[in-house]
């Protein structure tokens, strides 16, 4: 008879001497199983057959991973991936993965880590098991996904924007490189990995204007654009660069920590620095915030300031409009709260909804525009 396996069934059959178990996602499945193989034993122990297991499968996909996408997509994939062989046998047929392990799998996730999680391990599955199916050889099963699974219910907290003075308390406390690398974050609207890869043959002095490179673009593909250096920044970047103590260095930012826990990374490009924005928004006494929240502080104030979405979207360099509008969803708010405010005062008039007009010479260089506005303000 099966039995209970934390939130599976295991099923076991001995016959002449030989023992097989296996693991099924309801107790049910364990019994048709064990009768299956009684009634027809050489379907369950065939002579040898050369199949693709799950860890096969995990192997081949998180090579091409770990080449295709930035290390911490990797990283993602590959936890994903422990987590699963830790809950399926790693040595499961492809070909005997059902939805009901992945749906057992993802519903674990929710109850222990949240909604949220289970749906991103859901996600990295589901590309996965695709990517095996048109590149593995032999191909996996198909054309059906078994990872394709119905989605957990999620609760997702709106995230944090500082105000800006508590981004200026913060800027005052760091000092060195790291204020240097704050004020990059914000004139460049960067993310974290396009900071971390910022190399001076990216910085251009002369024409004023600095290249970042994002894998966020469909496809993965390693991309770059050019912005507009501000005055502030290149005086900052042009200090950094004369006093930096690794003159030789090929990146702007570098882990300058002597610490032991930090000296293997001694004189290398940043991965993560999880806990520095912690530390600096602690010693300021502010609310916490991190390095993508000031990037939705660059649009936030680009767009108080009075810019057109399609200029917030070039400073982004978002491919689509809708994902910019995203980020100033919540601006809006206030300006719906002062439309309705104005719908109250009319009692009875007609009110004329007045457009958003376009700012005075939005035919010249939209990029510089916005980050110069941003750099005034």
């Amino acid at each position: 008879m099966p039995y209970k396996k934390g939130q599976n069934w295991v099923a076991q059959v001995r016959i002449n001497e030989k023992r097989k178990e296996k693991i099924f996602p309801s107790r049910k499945e364990a019994i048709a199983w064990e009768s299956k193989a009684r009634s027809n034993p050489e379907e369950i122990w065939p002579e040898k057959i050369n199949t693709v297991s799950l860890f096969d499968w995990s192997q081949a996909y998180l090579n091409y991973a770990n080449a295709q996408f930035a290390y911490v997509t990797y990283a993602e994939k590959r936890t994903m991936f422990k987590r699963l062989l830790k809950e399926i046998d790693p040595a499961l047929p492809v070909s005997e993965l059902t939805p009901g392990y992945i749906q057992v799998y993802i519903t674990k996730q929710k109850i222990e880590r949240s909604g949220y999680a289970a749906n991103k391990d859901r996600k990295n599955l589901v590309a996965a098991w695709n990517w095996g199916m048109e590149y593995m050889n032999p191909k996996l099963p198909g054309p059906n996904n078994p990872c394709q699974v119905k989605k957990m219910p999620e609760v997702r907290s709106p995230r944090y924007m500082p105000p800006e003075e508590d981004f200026w308390k913060v800027y005052k406390l760091a000092s060195g490189q790291d204020r240097v690398m704050l004020l990059a974050f914000l004139h460049l609207a960067a993310r974290r990995g396009e900071i971390f890869r910022l190399t001076w043959e990216d910085v251009d002095f002369n024409a004023d204007q600095v290249r970042l490179w994002t894998r966020k673009r469909h496809g993965g593909d390693l991309e770059f654009d050019w912005l507009p250096m501000t005055k502030m920044l290149k005086k900052a970047l042009l200090w950094w660069q004369k006093t930096r103590p690794i003159k030789d260095a090929e990146h702007v930012f570098l882990c300058l920590e002597k610490k032991n826990f930090c000296m293997e990374s001694y004189g290398k490009p940043f991965k993560y620095r999880q806990h520095f924005m912690v530390n600096l928004c602690e010693r300021a006494k502010v609310k916490p915030f991190g390095f993508h929240s000031i990037r939705h502080l660059t649009a936030s104030t680009l767009y108080k300031l009075g810019y057109m979405v399609a200029a917030i979207q070039s400073v982004l360099r978002h491919e689509s409009a809708t994902t910019t509008a995203k980020y100033i969803k919540s601006l809006g708010l206030e300006g719906a709260r002062s439309a309705l405010e104005a719908l109250s005062q009319q009692k009875g008039r007609v009110l004329i909804f007045k457009p958003r007009e376009k700012n005075e010479g939005e035919n010249l260089s939209q990029k510089e525009k916005a980050v110069s506005g941003a750099v005034n303000s």
